[in-house]
């Protein structure tokens, strides 16, 4: 598998305006069918074939470009492969086969406080969560501000994590991501966070990234954020995509398969 981040001929023609290519990409895991206990077991369970596991295929020749600007939604029910693609896309998982092309800085939002050391202040792990996303002190500088301002979470910057509640280090989490200045935004669900007032909030971020032409993938079970916000969709089923295009075209598609 070839993954070039910005360095590809052909994106830097067309006047630079891709974001991400993706070309035949498959992954597959294997899920354990039969425990051995022991040494002597394992080598009897080879020599009848049994292997131990099976081979579960996730994405079957997966093909897709993103452009600059576009907010794109990836839809499909569960197990179909979307979240799969996201931290491929993320590399946080690597494919057998395929070949991906990043053009621009990528930041990941796709499990909630991973990183997070609870021992920590919210203001060291603000700068450690900012590192594991590839960014600088002095780009975190930059940027502190604005994450606290976002999380309304500023008197308690000092606190270690681990007295915050949920609630509040899902915000914090929330606000490292989304204020974490990158070319493309990589967004698993993100929008069912946080309470009515900071999801209202969460909207309106959206709605302007939108506006302001911000690349962003965003992986949803909500076709109503598909229609709200997305200038173009993707429905996966099976490790394939199905349908592609006009949001509500695709969830609407995604609808019929319940049907």
């Amino acid at each position: 598998m070839k993954r070039s981040i910005g360095t590809r001929q052909e994106i830097e023609d067309a006047s630079s305006n891709i974001a991400i290519i993706a070309k035949n990409i498959h992954k597959s895991f294997r899920l354990p069918t039969e425990q051995a206990f022991g040494l002597k077991q394992a080598i009897f369970n080879r020599l009848r074939g049994i292997k131990g596991y099976k081979e579960q295929k996730v994405l079957r020749g997966i093909d897709l470009e993103i452009k600059k600007g576009e907010f794109v939604g990836i839809i499909g029910r569960n197990g179909s492969g979307k979240s799969t693609l996201l931290k491929i896309l993320a590399g946080t998982y690597y494919p057998e086969k395929g070949e991906i092309t990043i053009n621009g800085t990528l930041v990941p939002f796709i499990e909630l406080g991973v990183g997070f050391n609870p021992e920590l202040t919210g203001r060291e792990n603000v700068y450690l969560n900012g590192a594991l996303l590839g960014f600088s002190n002095e780009e975190m500088d930059a940027m502190y501000d604005d994450i606290w301002d976002f999380a309304e979470l500023k008197d308690f910057q000092d606190q270690k994590l681990k007295n915050y509640s949920s609630g509040m280090q899902v915000r914090l989490a929330f606000s490292i991501a989304i204020r974490a200045r990158g070319d493309i935004l990589l967004l698993d669900e993100v929008l069912a966070v946080g309470d009515a007032a900071f999801q209202e909030k969460c909207n309106n971020y959206f709605a302007d990234l939108k506006d302001k032409k911000q690349t962003v993938i965003l992986v949803t079970h909500s076709m109503e954020n598909v229609r709200k916000f997305c200038n173009r969709a993707f429905l996966i089923e099976n490790g394939k995509i199905i349908e592609e295009g006009d949001p509500k075209k695709v969830a609407d598609a995604y609808t019929k398969l319940w049907q």
